[in-house]
């Protein structure tokens, strides 16, 4: 059995849509109206951006704390160029540069209320 999707709740569709296709190999499937988009990463996982107009309510949405997804990165080279292109765009809040976190490299920052973590996957040595 395989994870179908996740929905992720944020107050600015489009942006979220621009930034998931842009920077990290999503593909857009459907945009409704800006209220909530689908988009597809290599044919094995849908990612759903549902807005939060949809639930009624106008202010951002909250996560729990320390809820985030995260992206792995081949390298160390690879996290520091993602970096840089992320330091680039509007309304984002990077916490740090790149750096030795837990056993791994990487950085977060977040979308709106969202953390997002980009790292070296620290189990690839152990990965058959």
């Amino acid at each position: 059995m395989g994870l179908n999707h996740i929905n992720l709740v944020v107050k600015e569709v489009d942006q979220a849509v621009s930034l998931f296709a842009d920077y990290f190999g999503f593909s857009l499937i459907t945009n409704r109206n800006s209220k909530m988009a689908v988009l597809e990463r290599s044919h094995q996982f849908v990612l759903v951006i549902w807005g939060q107009e949809l639930n009624r309510k106008d202010e951002i949405p909250e996560y729990p704390e320390n809820f985030h997804i995260g992206f792995y990165q081949e390298d160390e080279g690879a996290v520091r160029e993602i970096y840089n292109r992320l330091k680039e765009v509007e309304g984002l809040k990077l916490d740090s540069e790149p750096k030795k976190i837990r056993n791994t490299f990487g950085f977060y920052f977040y979308f709106e209320k969202l953390m997002i973590e980009i790292s070296v996957n620290p189990f690839k040595e152990n990965i058959a």
